[in-house]
């Protein structure tokens, strides 16, 4: 997330776009492999699907959620909103209900990809420390 965090919200949209886009990519290709090593395929044609279902998965889920979060703050005229963090953690849920074909998939994602969204927000703005502080 190098870089994400220092540029304002409701700005440079595409940039947002892209650096969420390449982390959820990242994900997505840790993901696979380390789903291989578990459940090794049989073909090399299956490793190839299973690495780029999940990759591209990952990498549209990020970059939705970067552009759906960007374009709520401009359109909303609100960048520091939580509810724009909520607005795009439930686009990205959608995208996972479309994948797997279920609504009920895509409802739980949205909800708890919005609410997981809106928490960091608030964390990151109001400074909440996740972890413990070093003696």
């Amino acid at each position: 997330m190098s870089g994400y965090w220092d540029i304002p919200e409701g700005t440079n949209c595409p940039r947002k776009t892209w650096l969420l886009g390449r982390l959820g990519a990242g994900l997505g290709l840790f993901g696979s492999a380390y789903h291989m090593v578990l459940f090794p395929p049989d073909t090399t044609l299956q490793v190839v699907q299973r690495a780029s279902m999940a990759t591209v998965t990952m990498a549209t889920i990020g970059a939705v959620f970067g552009l759906t979060t960007c374009l709520s703050a401009q359109i909303r005229e609100a960048p520091d909103d939580p509810l724009n963090y909520f607005i795009g953690g439930c686009a990205s849920g959608t995208i996972l209900g479309a994948r797997a074909h279920s609504f009920a998939t895509g409802t739980t994602a949205c909800l708890s990809l919005g609410l997981v969204a809106t928490l960091t927000k608030i964390g990151k703005r109001d400074g909440w420390q996740v972890t413990f502080p070093r003696a």
